[in-house]
This record gives C-alpha cells, sequence and structure tokens, in this order.
C-alpha cells in the first residue's frame, strides 16, 4: 500500500483542556500534532486552558477564546484542532467566535483513517464512522465544510453527502450497515474455518505506530507497508507462521489503537478489532523507545477490556530495541512473557517463536505411538493439528513422537 497523499499543508493551531486527571494535556497535544502531521498539516501554535472540565459552550472559556483568535491572526493559521470530540453547540460556536475551520480530535482521526483505507471492507467501515459522526452535527459542520471546500477533514465521504439532509444520510447509513453485516459474516466465515481445522491464531495488538506491521513482516515476510506515520495500516492481515518447523500458528495484524479512540471508530470497527477478541493468544507489541510507553501500554489493555479480549494468554514485546542507546530489562506484569526485540534487527524473535511454542504445548498431550501401516492416514491428522516431533518408519510400523490437541488424542 503507498503511503497516504498528503493535501496541501495548512497551519493549525491544537487546542487541549487540562482537567487535572492522570493524563498530561501536553503529551495528549504532542500526540494531536502527530496526527496533524499525519493529515498534512502544520502546527502553528498550541494552547492548554486548565479547568475541571470543559466549557459547555466552546470548549474553552472567554479568556483563552480571545487568546486564540490573536493566535490565528498572528500565525495566519487556516483553522483549530480540539484535543476532545466537540459538541454540535461547541463545535458551532467555535466556528462563529471564531470565523475559521474547526476540527476535533475524533474528525482528525476519521480523515486519516480516510485516506488509509484501501480494502472494500476498511472504506465502508470508515464512510460509516464519518458520516454517524456528521449525521448528528450536519448544523455545526455544514456551514464550515461548504465554505472551505478542501483540506484535512474533508476526505472520505464528501461534501455532498454534508449537504445532504438527515433522511438521505440516515438511508447511507443503513445500506453501508447492511454492507457491513455482510463483510463480518465473511469474516466469521473464515473464523469459524480456522477453528475447524485446529489452528491457532495470535493478534498482534498494540498503541499506534509501536511496529506490529513490522514484527508481522520480520515474522512471516507479509510484506506489509510498515512506516513510521500513524495509522499506517487498517486492514487486518493474516499470514502462517512454522514453529520449529512443525508446528503452526496464524499471525494476524490489527489497528493500532491511542487514547481517546472515538467511539465511532470502535463501532465500526468492531468486526476488525475482534480479531483480538477472537484469538487465541495476544502479541502485546511496545514502542520500548517512547517515553509514554507506560500509558500507551495502559491504553491497550483498556481497549481490549472494551472489546472483551480479557483472559488470553499475553507475550509483550518491547520493541525498538535497536533505537534505545542503554537498553534496560523491561517487564509487563500483565503478561505471560516480557521479550525485548528489534523487528528490524531481528532481535527476540527466536525467544518470541520459543514463548508461542510453550503457550501451544499447554493445550497438548505429549505422545510416543507405534502405529501400523494401516493406521497411516493419522499421521497428517497429526502434522496439521499437532506437532510432529519425529516419524520414524520400522519393520512393524511408524515410531512417532509429537504434541498433540486434546480434541484429536482420541482418535489417536
Amino acid at each position: 500500500m503507498r503511503n497516504m497523499e498528503k493535501v496541501t499543508e495548512e497551519k493549525v493551531i491544537l487546542v487541549g483542556v487540562e482537567t487535572g486527571g492522570e493524563e498530561s494535556a501536553e503529551q495528549s497535544l504532542d500526540e494531536l500534532a502527530a496526527l496533524a502531521d499525519t493529515a498534512g498539516a502544520v502546527v502553528a501554535g498550541r494552547i492548554i486552558q486548565q479547568r475541571e472540565a470543559a466549557h459547555p459552550a466552546a470548549y474553552i472559556g472567554k479568556g483563552k477564546l480571545q487568546e486564540l483568535k490573536e493566535m490565528l491572526w498572528e500565525t495566519e493559521a487556516a483553522g483549530i484542532i480540539c484535543d476532545d470530540e466537540l459538541t454540535s453547540a461547541q463545535l458551532k460556536n467555535l466556528q462563529e467566535a471564531l470565523d475559521c475551520k474547526v476540527l476535533d480530535r475524533t474528525l482528525l482521526i476519521l480523515d486519516i483513517f480516510a485516506g488509509r483505507a484501501v480494502t472494500g471492507e476498511g472504506k465502508i467501515q470508515v464512510e460509516l464512522a464519518q458520516l454517524r459522526y456528521r449525521a448528528s452535527r450536519l448544523s455545526g459542520l455544514g456551514k464550515s465544510l461548504s465554505r472551505l471546500g478542501g483540506g484535512i477533514g474533508t476526505r472520505g465521504p464528501g461534501e455532498k453527502k454534508l449537504e445532504s439532509d438527515r433522511r438521505l444520510i440516515r438511508e447511507r447509513i443503513s445500506r453501508l450497515k447492511k454492507e457491513l453485516k455482510d463483510v463480518e459474516k465473511h469474516r466469521e466465515l473464515i473464523r469459524n474455518q480456522r477453528a475447524r481445522s485446529g489452528l491457532k491464531t495470535a493478534a498482534l495488538v498494540g498503541y499506534t505506530s509501536a511496529g506490529k506491521s513490522s514484527i508481522e513482516n520480520a515474522l512471516t515476510g507479509a510484506g506489509i507497508l510498515a512506516d513510521a506515520m500513524l495509522f499506517s495500516t487498517l486492514d487486518t492481515t493474516t499470514r502462517s507462521l512454522m514453529l520449529e518447523g512443525t508446528q503452526e500458528i496464524l499471525i494476524t495484524d490489527t489497528v493500532g489503537f491511542i487514547r481517546k479512540l472515538p467511539h465511532h471508530l470502535v463501532e465500526a470497527f468492531k468486526s476488525t478489532l475482534e480479531e483480538a477478541k477472537y484469538a487465541d493468544i495476544l502479541i502485546h507489541v511496545v514502542d520500548a523507545s517512547n517515553p509514554d510507553m507506560d500509558t500507551q501500554m495502559h491504553v491497550v489493555y483498556e481497549t481490549l477490556r472494551e472489546l472483551g479480549a480479557e483472559g488470553k494468554p499475553v507475550v509483550t514485546l518491547f520493541n525498538k530495541q535497536d533505537l534505545i542507546d542503554s537498553p534496560v530489562p523491561q517487564r509487563d506484569f500483565g503478561a505471560d512473557y516480557s521479550i525485548a526485540v528489534s523487528a528490524r534487527t531481528g532481535q527476540g524473535l527466536d525467544e518470541l517463536k520459543a514463548a508461542l511454542l510453550e503457550i501451544l504445548r499447554r493445550d497438548q498431550i505429549y505422545i510416543e505411538r507405534m502405529f501400523n501401516f494401516d493406521e497411516a492416514w493419522k499421521i497428517p491428522l497429526i502434522r496439521s493439528r499437532g506437532q510432529l516431533v519425529e516419524e520414524e518408519y520400522l519393520a512393524g510400523g511408524i515410531r512417532v513422537k509429537a504434541y498433540v490437541p486434546g480434541e484429536i488424542y482420541g482418535k489417536l
């Protein structure tokens, strides 16, 4: 997949509210700046207001609003991006007060997703999320986007749909939901086929840009786009990995998580995100070079909890060791295994494969058997469903050493 084509760069001001919670508004704005850069914007300044909660009418108070207006004039910025999801009233009031383009974190992420979607499923999911978001904000968005036709925040369904009435948007949402249902049925069919085949699945999960695609490429040669941009890949990919040359496991990539993940995206991308829910093992990829690593790990675990993907074996990979000057031992106490890896150099990947094999063997039974030649049909069954460690053809039959899952042990 090619990199998302950047639009003509626009200057924007980032706006955040510090509510005194655990999360730092500065860190959150740093991430918002990275999102803006991904969308093709240039950050010309930032404003943070300390409040108990965001102002219900205009997100920030009158004093900060005046300061923001002066900053827009001084920097010649085209608009602002707020770090939280705005209500329709906040959106409308900010536009009227500032007379510029107003976006929020949700619309910015949706815009990036619109540029990243490649497959039919991805495009349906993105458009559905955008329409759900915009349907509730027609009065606020319509004026701004019809006046400023272009730039960030306008990719995807397009201006015509925004100018349509609510009835037409509802009809479009209904059609997209039906199309997505068909896609979900197909995905469920594939999952059922995997379950019948007895193949186990490991889902790569993690914060966006942690290096999930790079890990899958390094393990399986999947050839997925892997770059430093946020959300470089949206669509899931599944590849086969052989452990010790005899035990097969499927590795599935998933869309990256992010703090304040928009509810619209969680709903629209549920079928994709549920790959983690239905996986047998979770491979949690962490960017060990990121100073905000602990917060990102917390976001991932919170998102997994929301998806109902708890209670599975977890292997945490502290990736990007090649970017750390003085590596120190790192541990995830919520994981079964913590491994220092580098997708770029290959460090730790053999240890990862060994950990996956150990987890698979928890549910397998070790056997040593001598099969008669008329029982030779059992050998392919062992090879496809378990791990055939040793196979020797003797005069009296076939001697086998293997690990097999409990469900086929009775047949052997």
